[in-house]
């Protein structure tokens, strides 16, 4: 067999995201030279490492079996990287975070400055909804963990970083009197939820249950991305992080509908494992958190006052 370490780690890449349309995204290639590679690695093999059934790829129980060493292979690969690193004094290494949907509106801020002083380490970010963000964390796949609402956990330590303001959000049509405004406006209004499991989904039912409110649900929808899209578009209204809202506020193209008792406040914190045992890595990026955090927050969230 002739494999080389390019096509195991297109196939990785390949595996991981079960498609090669995104696996060519994220490698930065095009999809024919994803198609290649992920061919060339299948002609030294008799047996199917994938499938596609419909137009959705599928990897065999011989694919996962060969993806498994496939990811031991790859780690040695990365563990030789970063010992040469090592040798040579500088911090090398993997850091693993997962981060609620829209953590990604802050987190990259949290993240720069230490991966420019640091540029022996790679960063493995996982962008997902609570649930899944949790169940990464509880299974040891990740260093820290980006919440919003902290899970039921009693074995967690945390770092808070900054507070998360969950506002009502609709476009611009329609105008509404200056607040606050009783909240009894939320029953007029047709509201669009995220997905079950998401932090933003459980802070708006925990209020609706609390003041008892009759809401009536337009629809559910998947990301942050799509909520605030579809209430641009006029499709109903729904509550939503400010960390995601400055452009559009900015623009006009939403507002903030003055409803008593908003914003619903949580907090941005970065979990782990009370039981972790860190590598150098993860230790130095929690000494970075601890030191920069205040003055990240000054810099690059300073608007954030101003609601």
């Amino acid at each position: 067999m002739h494999y080389t370490l390019h096509q195991l780690q297109v196939f990785a890449k390949v595996v991981q995201t079960k498609s090669i349309t995104k696996a060519a995204i994220e490698l930065h290639m095009t999809q024919p030279a994803v198609s290649i590679q992920l061919k060339n690695l299948q002609n030294q093999f008799e047996i199917p490492l994938t499938e596609v059934i419909g137009r959705q790829l599928y990897i065999t129980d011989f694919g996962h079996e060969i993806s498994k060493m496939t990811d031991r292979i790859l780690n040695e690969v990365y563990a030789i990287n970063y010992q040469t690193l090592a040798y040579k004094g500088q911090l090398s290494g993997r850091l693993k975070i997962s981060s609620v949907s829209t953590g990604k509106y802050i987190l990259p801020y949290f993240l720069t400055g230490f991966l420019k002083e640091q540029p022996g380490i790679e960063l493995l970010l996982d962008v997902t909804n609570k649930s899944k963000v949790i169940t990464s964390l509880e299974n040891n796949e990740v260093d820290f963990a980006l919440v919003s609402v902290l899970p039921e956990k009693p074995l967690l330590q945390k770092i808070d970083l900054m507070p998360n303001k969950l506002f009502v959000v609709g476009n611009t049509e329609r105008k509404f009197p200056a607040g606050p405004l009783d909240k009894k406006v939320l029953e007029d209004l047709p509201m669009i939820f995220r997905e079950e499991g998401s932090g933003t989904r459980v802070v708006m039912e925990r209020y609706i249950e609390k003041n008892k409110l009759p809401i009536h649900k337009k629809m559910e929808l998947t990301s942050n991305e799509a909520v605030k899209q579809a209430v641009i578009s006029g499709l109903g209204y729904s509550i939503m992080p400010l960390i995601g809202l400055r452009n559009e506020l900015q623009n006009k193209d939403l507002q903030i509908i003055p409803v008593k008792g908003f914003p619903v406040k949580s907090t941005w914190s970065i979990v782990w494992q009370k039981s972790k045992k860190f590598s150098p890595v993860a230790e130095a990026y929690l000494s970075y958190l601890k030191k920069e955090k205040d003055k990240i927050i000054h810099d690059r969230f300073k608007w954030f006052d101003a609601y």
